[in-house]
């Protein structure tokens, strides 16, 4: 999965749209697409200033680039991964 983030403040949704938010945990709501089910977005509690955003759903160009790959030295040997982007174990 891809993703990049914003400031809330600086994401407008539209009310009228499928964009429903389910809370499972009370720390960590995910933002989804009610027709189809894609993941769109999440927020944790802990991280008011931060608002991640699914990548794929963006319209292209994005303009976004790697800048780390979470649990990349644990890919599948069908992915091609670019030794030039940090990997992270992901524990974070």
């Amino acid at each position: 999965m891809a993703a990049t983030s914003a400031h809330p403040d600086d994401v407008a949704f539209d009310a009228s749209g499928t964009l429903r938010w389910y809370d499972r945990t009370g720390s960590v709501q995910y933002g989804f697409c009610e027709r189809c089910g894609s993941t769109l977005f999440w927020r944790a509690a802990d991280k008011p200033s931060s608002l991640a955003i699914a990548a794929g759903p963006l319209d292209q160009p994005t303009g976004l680039h790697t800048e780390l790959a979470l649990f990349g030295d644990e890919a599948g040997d069908y992915h091609s991964r670019d030794d030039s982007i940090p990997t992270s174990p992901g524990d974070h």
